[in-house]
């Protein structure tokens, strides 16, 4: 109740960023959570509101600006309480308490965490989750699209992880939320790009058409400005909206390539490791869509030498031809060893200055990537 109510304070224009001793309150209150979670004499204490409510408390106290990276015990009380919301919702006793809008609650709130929480350790969660959407017919279209959209970020999530188009066991829900909302009329830009986003997983034609607003950082707009020096005859637009989806901050229409600056707002906290439900489910949107994305923390960009640097690969990457380019992963954080591996047949050399993510080349950005059959090549370990 404690940190429920803490995070309805911050919730309501209360500003964490502001406010250090709610931080401080906040992290004395995270351990006992754990502790309290594991004990055999408490646990049976834990019901399933309270569960509900601890988990949206955190994710409203992340959202608004408690650093992840600095509060390690959230990571910890998080996993403390995933094997209770299994336990609760599996239970004939007490899944009962598993309202409608608490389900949905418990999904957007894991969901929202992204890789907060390790996708191992959320799968069993999220089946017993999941299995309630299906038996409960009475979904709000409040609970039907916070429903939606978790369940997509964690598709986004295994497709991310697997880098392949086979289709997860959970995209039939996807489908299933989907048909309930055709009748509906959303009405915010959010549930309207919900519902572009689930049509576009989905390959259908999307019944809205979201009106969204753009604008351009101050980071994005250097690093555009550096890129099209370095590279005159390069075309490049900005904020564009493809198939519907949120509009893209760089795009590079001659290569299919989609240039990504993420702020602090792309991660759990803004730790700049951590990416949030929100990015993962972009990206992974883009990539079925058959877009190669970049992905370039903010803090890479933070003086000439290393922009110029970023720009240097990128001009690299173009240069190889788009059936070489394989999938290029580094680590963007502060503790991230100064190695990369690279799957290419050529000049796949890349430093630690930039997040890269990569998916096939397509010819046309309206048809869906095109399967190619190479023989893989096991990883090569270069130093950066």
């Amino acid at each position: 109740n404690l940190l429920w109510a803490l995070a309805k304070l911050v919730d309501n224009g209360l500003g964490l960023e502001k406010i250090t001793k709610l931080k401080e309150a906040v992290a004395a209150l995270l351990p006992h959570v754990k502790t309290k979670a594991e004990s055999k004499e408490e646990k049976d204490r834990f019901k399933s509101q309270g569960i509900i409510s601890l988990l949206w408390a955190v994710v409203i106290l992340v959202d608004n600006g408690l650093e992840l990276g600095k509060t390690p015990k959230l990571k910890e009380a998080v996993a403390a309480l995933l094997p209770h919301v299994k336990t609760k919702a599996e239970s004939k006793e007490e899944k009962d308490h598993f309202s409608t809008q608490g389900t949905a609650n418990l999904l957007w709130a894991l969901a929202k965490l992204g890789e907060a929480i390790e996708l191992n350790l959320i799968k069993s969660t999220l089946a017993s989750l999941v299995v309630r959407i299906g038996e409960n017919p009475q979904f709000s279209q409040q609970d039907i699209l916070m429903s939606l959209w978790g369940v997509m970020v964690f598709c986004a999530r295994f497709y991310l992880e697997s880098g392949s188009n086979d289709k997860h066991s959970l995209e039939k829900h996807i489908g299933e939320l989907f048909s309930r909302l055709e009748n509906t009329s959303p009405g915010s830009i959010e549930e309207q790009s919900i519902i572009a986003m689930a049509a576009c997983w989905l390959g259908r034609a999307c019944p809205v058409i979201p009106y969204y607003t753009t604008s351009t950082s101050q980071s994005q707009s250097t690093f555009r400005d550096h890129l099209q020096s370095s590279f005159p005859s390069l075309k490049i637009e900005e904020e564009k909206s493809l198939n519907s989806l949120p509009p893209v901050d760089l795009l590079l229409p001659d290569y299919n390539m989609v240039i990504d600056i993420q702020g602090p707002c792309h991660y759990v906290g803004g730790d700049f490791k951590t990416r949030n439900g929100s990015t993962l489910l972009k990206i992974a949107l883009l990539k079925k869509s058959g877009f190669e994305v970049i992905e370039i923390p903010v803090p890479r960009l933070g003086n000439q030498d290393s922009m110029k640097r970023v720009i240097e690969q990128i001009k690299t990457k173009l240069a190889i031809p788009p059936e070489a380019r394989g999938t290029v992963s580094l680590n963007s954080g502060e503790e991230a060893a100064d190695e990369a591996y690279v799957t290419a047949d050529e000049g796949g050399q890349f430093s630690d200055d930039c997040y890269f993510t990569a998916e096939e080349y397509v010819e046309e950005q309206t048809k869906k990537p095109k399967k190619r059959k190479r023989k893989r090549k096991k990883p090569v370990k270069t130093t950066a």
